[in-house]
């Protein structure tokens, strides 16, 4: 049933009908609102069986969401910005041992300097830690992404990252259907892992591992990563035939017979469907909610049509250039096609219609540089690297 909610809640409400054993917690941000529900839940009895860990930091959080995990508990915890980077150590050795946490990133930008609103700088930095991401453009899908995170991690024993913008969504009220108790268990069952800490049973994990099996064991771990582009399309698939809500790795808009596709990730995809809409000149959308693994092969197909691509960033990789530019040319390598690299949004400026209309009317024109910022303040920026080279001579 539908129901006016914060997106933050409606995220702890549907973590809490996937059952969840122990959720190891420290705010952060935009965060916060989604552990404070849980650990409200799991104190007043809504959610039994739960137990809530107030940890001391999100490397304490990641380190206790691995311990819990190895003993075969069903384990969640949040975070965002500096937060995802404190626990960075601990955020590897998940994937490499094997433990399909599922963990909320309330995207939010990295300092300096301080900045507490929305881009994708971090879970983008994170980008190669081994875990399984996926991007929601509403509440709606973050809710459902959730659940299908859970079966996905469990089904591969790999972490999964769901990625959703902070205030952007994390704030938002919208009318939301949290996933009922019932359909929740018919599509999630009880975690079987085939692996667990038992203290009749003692073992050791995560010893070292030398030269001579360091890269079979990686490359093991990129196996199972890779898996999971097939086995979403078979979870996303069994989801919708449940609710009827469409949670596929990509999400084409007005595609068909587009010369100009531009691919995006998040919330902004909801301004671009508008704009598209407003223009009506045969510009496409692909919004991609699997951004690893990348669906190389169906973003190729996707694309294959188009003779330009612009891909509007949420964040960027200082020094080079475009970061999901760079594995949407890898997608379309030995093709045509064009890709731009367009960065918008960073520290929470917000993307407008009149900005994008600007963007696609330049691509149209030609005047659109291979890699470029959204509503730059180029007389700022000039002034001051003039100052600053005055300053190096």
């Amino acid at each position: 049933m539908r129901e006016q909610l914060e997106g933050s809640r409606a995220i702890a409400e549907t973590v809490g009908r996937c059952r969840v054993e122990v959720v190891p917690a420290y705010p952060i941000t935009p965060q916060t609102h989604i552990v404070e529900a849980v650990g409200a839940m799991a104190k007043d009895g809504t959610l039994p069986g739960c137990e809530f860990v107030t940890v001391e930091s999100e490397f304490a959080a990641m380190s206790a969401a691995i311990g819990a995990s190895a003993t075969g508990a069903r384990t969640y915890t949040a975070t965002a910005s500096q937060g995802l980077l404190y626990m960075a150590e601990a955020l590897f050795n998940a994937p490499g041992l094997g433990l399909p946490i599922v963990m909320t990133v309330a995207n939010r930008a990295i300092g300096a300097p301080i900045n507490i609103w929305n881009d994708h700088s971090d879970s983008m930095s994170q980008r190669d830690c081994g875990w399984i991401k996926v991007y929601a453009e509403s509440n709606q899908v973050a809710a459902d992404l959730h659940v299908l995170a859970f079966r996905l991690a469990e089904t591969l024993n790999v972490p999964a990252m769901v990625c959703m913008d902070g205030f952007l969504l994390t704030h938002a009220f919208e009318p939301i259907d949290v996933p009922d108790a019932s359909l929740v268990d018919r599509f999630l069952p009880h975690r079987r892992p085939q692996q667990q800490l038992d203290p009749d049973d003692p073992v050791t994990i995560g010893a070292m591992v030398g030269p001579e099996a360091f890269a079979e064991v990686r490359y093991l771990a990129h196996s199972q990563l890779r898996r999971a582009e097939e086995v979403h399309a078979t979870l996303a698939s069994e989801w919708t035939r449940l609710t009827g809500r469409d949670v596929a790795a990509l999400a084409p808009y007005r595609i068909e017979g587009a010369e100009t596709v531009v691919v995006a990730l998040g919330s902004v995809t909801g301004t671009l469907q508008d704009v598209l809409d407003e223009r009506d000149d045969g510009t496409g959308l692909l919004n991609l909610r699997l951004y690893r693994p990348f669906p190389n092969a169906a973003v190729r197909a996707a694309l294959s049509g188009a003779r330009r691509v612009i891909v509007v960033e949420r964040a960027f990789a200082p020094g080079a250039g475009g970061v999901v530019s760079a594995d949407v040319q890898t997608a379309l390598a030995g093709t045509d096609v064009e890709v731009t690299t367009v960065v918008a949004g960073l520290g929470g400026r917000p993307v407008t219609t009149a900005a994008l209309h600007g963007m696609l009317d330049a691509a149209a024109a030609g005047y659109l540089p291979p890699f470029d910022f959204l509503d730059l303040d180029r007389k700022l920026v000039e002034r001051e690297l003039a100052h600053l080279r005055g300053g190096a001579s």
